[in-house]
């Protein structure tokens, strides 16, 4: 029978060996990584790693060693790239951005676009991230408002990019792709949900409720308890407010926000009607300059992935590799390209720190396209 302590004793020789063959290479790489600073030559050469990892598959035996020897060489050819990279932004190489370095945003006399009409919860967020020395304006889609930001009509554009229950907002993340703008800021507000109707009224006189869909669902659980209503979706739920007030029937109420209520004149018929009382949204102020404070505190980038296997395990492992902590990840098809996404990441860092530049170097390097989207502190909620 095989004695186990024998066992582990000579794999613990070999992990020795392997442990110092494995230094000497990578003393060897730092030899590499000083050769390309000096010459500006690729840290990552494809098609050479592809070929040594072939050679190396064929002198093991068998199937499963194989696999086993191509799976830890790319892992050692990854670790080698990423001291590569590190070498690189030591020697001082161009960092893979050209963001501006600022101590504060500049917000007062400035002008600021958000979808939505005056009551929104977009209009609630600017409010609370701006003072009240600006010019605003209100525009009817997303993609207007980042037309006003990209053509410089505007300076900031405010927009919401995801609510704690019903998710992302899909047409953000496709929008922030398609237009050069950054995201400079953030702003979370409370989703307080009431039930607005014509003063004087009570809500047994409700008939019609309008609302956004989100707002309707995220009120499913109080509606249910009407069924009578009817619900009719609207493009926001500010404007379903300022329909029940413009159109003066008394049969009609909205879901909206206190504040909306209170800007157009209307009386509170029901409050706490959302069944999550954590409902709250979090939207990004984007800007066409690259900008970021110096001590912003999260950094997001989108970039896009040749279609192989361990291609997106390789991206992320920048981010783990430099002690950077991932907070979000999503994912969008990408247009033309079937099956084929587009990955929005967000992790705490700052554009100045060399753990930052580290990862942004191996992600600019290895992806097939990779953008900073933005680098901003998170603001305290509304």
């Amino acid at each position: 029978m095989t004695d186990l302590q024998e066992c582990r004793k000579e794999i613990d020789q070999i992990d020795s060996e392997i442990v110092k063959l494995f230094e000497k290479r990578m003393k060897i790489s730092e030899e590499v990584a000083e050769y390309k600073i000096h010459t500006g030559k690729r840290v990552l050469d494809s098609r050479r790693e592809q070929d040594k990892l072939k050679a190396l598959r064929e002198q093991a035996h068998g199937e499963f060693n194989k696999l086993g020897v191509q799976e830890v060489f790319q892992q050692v050819m990854a670790i080698s790239r990423k001291r590569q990279y590190q070498l690189l932004t030591a020697s001082g190489a161009d960092s893979p951005h050209d963001y501006e370095i600022v101590e504060k945003l500049p917000l007062n006399d400035v002008n600021v676009v958000f979808q939505g009409v005056e009551g929104a919860y977009s209009y609630a967020a600017m409010r609370a991230y701006f003072p009240d020395e600006i010019k605003n304006y209100h525009v009817k889609t997303f993609r207007n408002a980042m037309e006003e930001a990209a053509s410089g009509r505007a300076d900031y554009a405010v927009l919401p990019i995801e609510n704690s229950t019903q998710g992302i907002v899909t047409d953000i993340y496709d929008l922030l792709t398609e237009y050069q703008l950054y995201i400079v800021g953030e702003q979370v507000v409370r989703a307080d949900h009431v039930l607005l109707g014509l003063p004087g009224v009570s809500a047994e006189k409700i008939e019609t409720v309008y609302s956004h869909p989100q707002a309707l669902a995220q009120c499913k659980k109080y509606l249910e308890r009407h069924p009578d209503w009817r619900t009719v979706k609207t493009e926001n739920t500010a404007a379903s407010a300022k329909k029940v007030k413009e159109e003066g029937d008394p049969s009609q109420a909205a879901i909206a926000s206190r504040e909306a209520g209170e800007f157009y004149g209307l009386s509170v018929l029901a409050e706490n009607i959302c069944h999550n009382g954590g409902n709250v949204t979090r939207f990004i102020i984007v800007s066409a300059r690259p900008v970021y404070e110096k001590n912003a505190a999260k950094v997001s980038v989108c970039f896009e992935l040749p279609h192989e296997s361990g291609t997106l395990y390789n991206m992320l492992s920048h981010i783990i590799y430099n002690g950077l902590n991932m907070t979000k990840i999503e994912s969008r098809p990408i247009p033309g390209k079937t099956w084929q996404y587009r990955f929005f990441v967000d992790f705490q860092g700052n554009l100045k720190d060399p753990a930052v530049k580290n990862a942004l170097r191996g992600l600019e390097a290895e992806a097939d396209s990779m953008r900073v989207l933005g680098n901003y502190g998170q603001q305290e909620e509304a």
